[in-house]
């Protein structure tokens, strides 16, 4: 017993002197959870994937965490974008890239499959609600915005309008060398992609990033409203108009 404690006591001083000095685990986006795991037990390693990643950006993370070759890369990300959950994931540190994919894809079905079958919520179909949700959930300044978003996401479906979504843009945009999420310029409404929502009416062909449980429930929930238009100020707060007239003027009067 007195040796467990002293090697607890041990990991926690480590741990306590890296996050003083600003060490390498800390400072590189590493959390608590994780440096004191990757610490306790040299075997496992916890991750942490935040939600609205595309796959790309999760495999990166597990490439650092468990040292891939481009195989195991290319095993993980043979999944459909949108179906990776988001959570922090204890695995072996010598898991492969099918390993830990199909975790993440067992862990989606066991999170959302039962609140969409228990809550009589298949009336939507469930590729189309993820597709939604992924739209959501990198759209949102937050988990408040998620059901207004939805109701206008749904409001453009039903009549017929394109979706203008600036995160698709940036879904088909996206390179490992100029950034998974870049900055969407006016001429960018051109692009020549099935996820431009600003050319193409409906929803893009598959989800563009992988989201959290709110979001998938906003997709399902969504408020009911007359907006069709809306914008985020410069304090992430969310303003919808029901007409193209009322959402100029208000981006006129908020970002000034």
């Amino acid at each position: 017993m007195r040796v467990k404690a002293s090697l607890a006591w041990i990991g926690l001083f480590l741990l306590a002197l890296i996050m003083f000095r600003g060490g390498y685990l800390l400072s590189n986006g590493m959390s608590f959870l994780e440096a004191y795991q990757n610490l306790a037990n040299p075997y496992l390693r916890a991750v942490h994937i935040e939600p609205g990643l595309r796959k790309e950006q999760i495999v990166d993370i597990y490439a650092k965490a468990l040292a891939w070759n481009d195989q195991n890369k290319k095993d993980f990300e043979v999944n459909v974008e949108g179906y990776y959950f988001p959570e922090t994931y204890l695995v072996s540190a010598y898991a492969t890239g099918k390993d830990v994919g199909q975790k993440m894809i067992d862990k989606f079905n066991q999170e959302v499959k039962p609140e969409v079958t228990n809550s009589g919520k298949k009336i939507i179909n469930l590729d189309t609600a993820v597709k939604i949700a992924s739209i959501i959930q990198r759209e949102a300044a937050g988990k408040n915005d998620m059901n207004l978003i939805s109701g206008i996401i749904w409001n453009r479906l039903f009549q017929g309008i394109s979706l203008d979504m600036d995160a698709t843009l940036q879904y088909a945009k996206g390179t490992n060398a100029n950034g998974w999420w870049p900055q969407v310029l006016p001429a960018d409404k051109k692009i020549n992609s099935p996820y431009n929502t600003y050319k193409n009416e409906g929803l893009p062909p598959s989800a563009i990033s992988n989201p959290g449980l709110a979001a998938i429930d906003a997709a399902f929930n969504p408020i009911s409203t007359d907006c069709i238009f809306y914008f985020h100020d410069k304090n992430r707060v969310i303003h919808c108009s029901k007409t193209y007239e009322e959402h100029v003027a208000k981006i006129k009067q908020y970002l000034k």
